[in-house]
Parts: C-alpha cells; structure tokens; sequence
C-alpha cells in the first residue's frame, strides 16, 4: 500500500502523518528511563509505521490510537520493557486528563499559594489595580508612573521578605534555590536576591545549571521535532546532583561547560568549591525537581518559588491568566535576545505547559517561600507591542486543524490586550524593573 498520509486525532480532525512524531515519542519515553540512543528510537519508528501498514485496510486512515497500541507492542517485542512502561504510563496519564478534567482542576488547587494570592487580591484592591477597568481609569489620570512605582516597590518588599528568612536561617542554609515557570522571573528575582543578601553580609556562590544540558543530539524533541529544552530530563540532574553533594560537603568539583552554539556540553572544565560559610545560589527552572537535590538535606535547602500572581479581572469578568503573562514576555525577550519569530513560541507554548504541569507545577508546594512577580504595568506595554501580532494570529488559526490551542490563547490574548489602554512612553519603568528583563533596557547582566 502506498505510504501512510494521515491520521485521525481523538477529535476527530484529520490531521498530516509524519514518522517522526513516533520516533520523538519513543525517545521522550527511553530519555524518562535514562536511555538516550536516538538511532533505536528511529529503527523502532520504522518497525512501528511498517506493521501499521500491514494492519491497514487499502485507503484506511489510522487513527492515534491504533498508532499508540502498536508502539507499546513494538517496544516489548524488542525488549524494552521499561521503555514501553513510561510510554504506557504517559498515554494513560493523557487519557486520565482528559477523562477525569474536573478532578484534576480540583487536585491541582492544593499547589495554588491561596495566602499568597490572597494578599495579592488585598493589593489589588487596596491600589485601584483589581479590574482592567480600574488599570484604564488610572492610566487616563495620568497615573501609570505611579502604577508602576507602587507595583515594583511590592516585588521588592516581597524579594526582601524572602532574604530575611533565608538570613534568619543562616548558620544552616547551604542552597538556595530561586525555581518557577517559564518567564516568571526568575534571573532578576535571583539577582536582586543575591545583592540583598550580599548585604547582609552573606556570602553567594551562583552555580549555573545551563552547563549541565546534555548534548543536543541527546535531548529529547518536541513532537514537531524542536529540541526540548523544557522538560528536567535534558538536565543531567546525576551530575548536578553528585556535585552539589560535594560542594555542600565542602569538596572541590570540576564543573562542565556547556556550549549553545555548538549543541555540546565539555565536562570537567572549570573547578569550584564552596568555603564552610558560603551559600550556593541556583536560579532553575527545574529547581524544585526532586531528583536534582535529592542528596541535599532538607535542612539545608531554602526554596523560592516564582509566579506572576496577578489578581486583576479582565474585561471577561474572569482573572487574567498568569500563563498569557508569560507566554507574552517571553515572547519579547525571545525576539529580542534569540532573534526568535514569536509566532512560534505561541505556537510550541501548549508543550512548554504540558512540561510546567508535569515537571513544576506538582511541587510549587514544596517550596519555603512564593514571590509574585505580576506586574500590572506590563499589560498596557504588551498592548502597544502585540496587539497587532495577535489579532493577526488570530485569524490565521481560526481554521487550522493543528493549531487549536495557539487559536484559543490568541483570541484570548487579543481579547485582554484589546481592552487596555496602551501605553508608548516606556521611560517610567526602571532599568532594574523585572519587566526589562524581557523587553529589554535592564541594568542587570543576564
């Protein structure tokens, strides 16, 4: 029979068939159990399409999940028993989600920070800043220095209420990890932190875990075949974890490097160790992962953990949505710093949160302390820069079968965005704002 075109997703659209979707998948699977030989992946992908074409009427479209049945009995036929098992437990894990929405929504509500979000809402209330409404009636005051005067001096007091825990908790304290969502803020909070407590005179020893990505040939990809930088298994978390043992226990480790242009990591490159008052400083987006600090004792962690807990309703009467915050910053810094299309980062955003739901999401209530890093003044400054990108976005996924979710976050998006006064004149945001993170003019060094 002539080569497999299509398939039928559970929705019923029919969608374009590509081989490498199978083979992401069984790789993503063997990278979960700490396989990382991309070639079998590849040889078992074949095996896969060739006996679906044996089991195929003539013209017969197949559907994802007759593709999924026969993956799971490629992989044990071969012997990959615990291969098939993370891919088993990863399809049914998805089909629960779907089936049991409601009571997922339900579990998902104890990792919400309520006294957190509670004090936000105060905020909100307190400074006229609780509906887009009230956001444009100030800003056609004149009063958009002053919002974001008010709302930089609460992120502040908020970073310094954190220094003052880990500073009470000194004498024991040997990590410190600053762990959120994608563009939550995490470099800047991590900066800011360091510098309060430098002043308290304690001393800070960064360890940057981006040189403890494998080899680019190693990551596990996306299923459009994009390299998945989103999920903790592209972290050597052995590694990091090995040697944050050592360093806690005053040792001395070589660390490795880790080089994007060329996709390579070099091990063994750059030796560090910590003196007996020193506190390691991890900023990750992965941080709270537990296999990364798993031989760290409890005791001598401190946890962060960043969200922008903006508590301001939109003009739906519903609460702007903390994920379209930072889907729209990191937007802006991806244009601006990885001369990315930010098209494609709305594109690829539904995987960044199937990996924050996974991999984050489950242990933000493990942490010692939130910091919010909503900021209300970046909605009329994200309007002027993407309205227009987003109204476009909307009417070209409108109709694109493959493209539901980009289309969903767009018309919302293009809503809220639609509904706020914009704002040009960006002078009134200092260099040391966290939004400069993202649209540039920070005076920190990232």
């Amino acid at each position: 029979m002539p080569g497999i075109q299509q398939v039928i997703k559970r929705t019923g659209a029919i969608v374009p068939f590509t081989k490498e979707r199978i083979s992401n998948a069984i790789y993503r699977a063997a990278v979960s159990v700490g396989g990382r030989d991309r070639a079998i992946a590849e040889r078992l992908a074949d095996e896969v399409v060739a006996q679906l074409k044996d089991e195929l009427e003539p013209d017969e479209i197949p559907t994802v999940e007759q593709i999924q049945d026969i993956v799971e009995r490629v992989l044990i036929k071969n012997g990959y028993a615990s291969t098939a098992k993370a891919y088993i437990l990863y399809r049914d894990e998805r089909a629960r989600r779907r089936q049991e929405r409601a009571q997922r929504e339900a579990l998902r509500q104890q990792n919400i920070p309520w006294r957190k979000i509670y004090d936000a809402l105060n905020w909100a209330l307190d400074h006229g800043l609780h509906t887009v409404e009230q956001l444009n009636e100030r800003i056609q005051r004149g009063e958009f220095a002053d919002i974001v005067h008010e709302s930089d001096r609460a992120y502040n007091e908020d970073i310094s209420c954190g220094a003052e825990m880990i500073y009470e908790r000194r004498d024991e304290i040997r990590v410190v990890i600053v762990a959120g969502p994608s563009s939550s803020g995490k470099t800047t909070t991590t900066i800011k932190l360091k510098h309060l407590l430098e002043q308290m005179s304690l001393s800070l020893v960064p360890l940057a875990l981006d040189d403890y990505f494998y080899d680019l040939e190693d990551h596990p990809r996306d299923e459009f075949g994009d390299y998945d930088y989103e999920t903790p298994q592209a972290l050597d978390l052995e590694l990091i974890n090995e040697h944050l043992q050592h360093l806690v226990a005053g040792e001395r480790v070589l660390l490795p490097h880790y080089d994007f242009r060329m996709g390579q990591r070099t091990l063994d490159q750059k030796p560090l160790q910590v003196g007996p008052g020193d506190i390691i400083l991890i900023d990750s987006l992965h941080g709270l992962y537990p296999s990364m600090v798993k031989g760290v004792p409890e005791e001598q962690q401190f946890k962060i953990y960043i969200e922008p807990l903006l508590q301001m309703r939109g003009p739906d009467e519903r609460y702007v949505r903390w994920t379209d915050l930072r889907l729209m910053r990191r937007m802006e810094r991806d244009t601006r710093q990885r001369a990315y299309n930010p098209q494609r980062t709305l594109e690829h955003w539904h995987y960044v949160r199937a990996s924050e739901s996974r991999n984050i999401l489950p242990y933000a209530n493990v942490c010692d302390y939130v910091v919010n890093s909503g900021l209300p003044y970046e909605l009329p400054v994200m309007r002027t820069r993407l309205l227009d990108d987003f109204a476009r976005w909307v009417i070209a996924y409108r109709d694109h079968p493959l493209r539901q979710d980009a289309y969903m976050r767009a018309e919302r998006i293009h809503a809220l965005l639609n509904a706020v006064l914009p704002v040009k004149d960006e002078s009134p945001i200092p260099p040391d704002s966290l939004l400069r993170e993202f649209i540039g003019g920070s005076c920190y060094e990232y």
